[in-house]
């Protein structure tokens, strides 16, 4: 019964001393979280403490009295653990609260425009830090609407450097796709000459199961297809219910208010003059009395009648794996896509979006949803050729992503989601 007491006491002694760097980092984020991780965090602080109380008088009375000592080689191991373990716990510390700012805003503005992981931030930030950062990270946009008679298609004009190369097949091909990088990350921009190929898909059960950008090309044999607006699944990661307003070939499919773009952004669609329009502050009967054929809601609005919207720190929106939308003053559509990684540590800001439709001649451009769901697709014989692109049969057979998308546990693929901008020939 003493050796069993010895080996507790031990036993609680070591878990005890790993407990007490862990102890101050948890201390540190209490003091700066929300209360109720305040209350999680001081209940486990007593239970630390009482261990530690526990083991120190087991180890001192049967061990220590017993001159029992402990084999070298295990004190050296313990120490090397010891000061690695300690040094991650200071490192943390001041990842998040040192003087640099730029993982806070990081983490907060990334966090915080998601449906379903704003905790992320809400664990280690209250909420007047969070409402502090978010002060200074955000996207002003015009507050106007886009003026549909300002869009003249197949208008002549001089390019820059860069229309040149997109929009050199403009009366020979449907399409162009242009590479380039964004901070590290691949980029890619596509130019879709005819804006009326255009098209609003989505999933076929709306309300309870999204489905692959793939595959709802597949279903339009598209010959391209992008990711569209935002969706709300309640973390089930189905991508169900399309967030604000969505609209299909003149049809009301949702209108709901399950969206973070409510501050910023609006309806993002195409009329049936085939021209991108960006509404603010309209409903739904007004967008298709508006001539409104197809649309989501989503946001920010990136450019608005040539005029493009101011960018305070990185836009509120961290940075990430991105798509927009846009449209030439000739008519010509432009898909934008920015890959990132799994920590989502490269990518595009909302500055980057602004700048890149900037470059290309976008007169309107609005962001789409980002992150996982961001998926620029084409044929699968297509994306091999020219993109190299690996594809996934499981997804479908008919198409696949050119980009690279990575979710959240680091797998190399995309996600369920509500609607998809497609091109049909």
């Amino acid at each position: 019964m003493n050796a069993k007491i010895k080996r507790i006491g031990l036993i609680l002694v070591i878990l005890s001393s790993l407990f007490i760097p862990g102890l101050q980092v948890l201390m540190l984020v209490g003091i700066n979280s929300s209360e109720l991780i305040k209350i999680a965090i001081i209940i486990l602080i007593i239970i630390f403490i009482l261990l530690l109380i526990l083991g120190l008088n087991l180890f001192y009375k049967n061990i220590l009295s017993n001159k029992r000592k402990i084999r070298k080689w295990v004190k050296v191991i313990y120490g090397i653990f010891m000061t690695f373990y300690i040094v991650g716990c200071i490192s943390f510390i001041v990842l998040l609260y040192g003087p640099s700012i730029k993982f806070k805003t990081w983490l907060i503005t990334t966090a915080m425009n998601t449906m379903n992981h704003q905790y992320l931030c809400k664990w280690f930030y209250n909420d007047s830090e969070i409402n502090d950062i978010l002060s200074q990270n955000y996207v002003k946009e015009s507050g106007e609407s886009t003026d549909p008679t300002l869009i003249m298609n197949n208008i002549e004009e001089e390019y820059n450097e860069y229309e040149k190369e997109l929009m050199k097949y403009k009366g020979i091909k449907s399409y162009n796709i242009v590479t380039f990088e964004v901070n590290g990350a691949r980029a890619f921009m596509a130019a879709i000459y005819d804006p009326a190929k255009v098209k609003l898909e989505v999933t076929e059960k709306v309300g309870v199961m999204g489905e692959y950008v793939t595959k709802m090309a597949e279903r339009n044999n598209a010959i391209m297809a992008i990711n569209g607006g935002g969706f709300w699944d309640n973390g089930s990661s189905l991508g169900q219910y399309p967030t604000g307003i969505t609209i299909k070939n003149k049809e009301i499919i949702t209108n709901n208010e399950y969206s973070v773009a409510i501050s910023t952004g609006g309806i993002v669609g195409l009329n049936e003059n085939n021209v991108l329009v960006l509404l603010k502050n309209t409903t739904a009967e007004e967008a298709i009395e508006m001539g409104v054929r197809d649309a989501v809601s989503w946001g920010p609005f990136l450019i608005v009648n040539g005029v493009s919207s101011a960018i305070s720190g990185n836009g509120g929106w961290g940075g990430g794996a991105r798509s927009a939308i846009g449209q030439r003053i000739d008519g010509t559509i432009l898909f934008l896509l920015v890959e990132s990684n799994a920590s989502r540590t490269s990518g595009a800001g909302m500055e980057d979006l602004v700048s890149i439709m900037e470059r290309y001649g976008a007169y309107n451009a609005s962001n789409l949803d980002g992150g996982t769901s961001s998926v620029l697709a084409l044929p699968k014989e297509v994306a091999k050729r020219d993109f190299n692109a690996t594809c996934h049969d499981y997804f479908t057979n008919y198409a696949c992503a050119i980009n690279d998308p990575i979710d959240s546990t680091g797998a190399h693929q995309t996600r369920y989601i509500s609607d998809a901008w497609i091109v049909v020939e």
